[in-house]
């Protein structure tokens, strides 16, 4: 767990240049695949050909889109052999995922949880 005088307070005023780099930042979550990869990295770290079928995509595909989330600080990697392993790059990544996901999940309709096959919330069940 973090100490809390690790960051200084996420209420202070966001100034145009610190927007700009988080805007930047944020930019490396557009794409399905790359959360898909995300995703496969919550339970630890894999090995590259684990991530190409998490992803979906090619071998080449796959290795582009992990250079973009490391070179976006979202992953860290070490070879072992002849292998790469990914993790994700720190412990703010799982929260802000789930964060992602939750907001996602509470502003869906009904309609649309059905179509892309998402649950019900638990609460909306208990009611």
């Amino acid at each position: 767990m973090p100490h809390p005088s690790e960051h200084s307070s996420a209420a202070r005023p966001l100034s145009a240049p610190e927007a700009e780099a988080l805007a930047t930042s944020l930019q490396a979550f557009a794409t399905a695949s790359r959360l898909r990869i995300l995703w496969a990295l919550l339970d630890g770290e894999r090995p590259v050909d684990e991530l190409v079928r998490a992803s979906g995509l090619s071998q080449s595909a796959t290795s582009h889109q992990l250079r973009t989330l490391r070179d976006a600080r979202l992953l860290a990697s070490e070879r072992r052999g002849r292998q790469i392993f990914y993790r994700l790059h720190d412990h703010h990544l799982p929260d802000l995922l789930a964060a992602m996901r939750h907001h996602h999940e509470h502003v869906l309709t009904a309609e649309a949880r059905d179509d892309l096959g998402v649950p019900e919330p638990a609460a909306a069940r208990r009611a």
